[in-house]
């Protein structure tokens, strides 16, 4: 549909809507304030009713991070971007593939476009409060993590299926 066409069926929308009688209940507006994303918080969740989220940087040097996703998280994915960390997917897959995570790695390091490399990887962790972490057999959009667990990220630079390095940080909550 070439744009000016598209932009006359919108018109006739807009149109047929606003000419359209509508009950006084229905058409009263809802006071809303903006819609926002669940913000995440610094540090671990204080009892079991969120997903903590720790993002090992390794190699990519920085500080390990540890946020709060609050609430229930539909993924592993989700818990992530709800604790407040910026994520990058492949241009190829989108976010079926992690790239980056808050700008690491840099494009000047991986571009991010096709599936990043074995070498050189976010690696997915979960654990239970109090457990051990376990490398995740399924990708993050795949996993529900349940309330009080853990999520782990780290990157794994150089390393083999055996020694991928799990997040430097217990999975146990203050």
């Amino acid at each position: 549909m070439s744009g000016f066409l598209r932009r006359r069926a919108v018109a006739l929308c807009v149109a047929v809507v606003a000419l359209s009688p509508v009950p006084a209940a229905v058409a009263a507006p809802v006071a809303a304030g903006p819609i926002t994303a669940l913000a995440g918080t610094p540090g671990y969740c204080p009892t079991a009713t969120g997903v903590t989220v720790v993002v090992d940087y390794q190699e990519l040097g920085g500080t390990t991070e540890v946020r709060c996703a609050p609430g229930a998280q539909a993924t592993g994915l989700a818990a992530l971007e709800n604790a407040g960390f910026a994520v990058t997917g492949t241009q190829r897959w989108g976010k079926a593939f992690v790239c980056r995570i808050n700008g690491l790695p840099t494009s000047a390091t991986e571009a991010c476009v096709n599936t990043p490399p074995t070498n050189a990887y976010w690696s997915y962790w979960h654990a239970p409060n109090g457990g051990s972490w376990t490398y995740s057999q399924q990708g993050a959009s795949g996993r529900q993590p349940p309330q009080g667990s853990f999520e782990g990220w780290s990157f794994s630079l150089n390393h083999g299926a055996n020694d991928n390095p799990p997040p430097d940080v217990a999975p146990v909550r203050p």
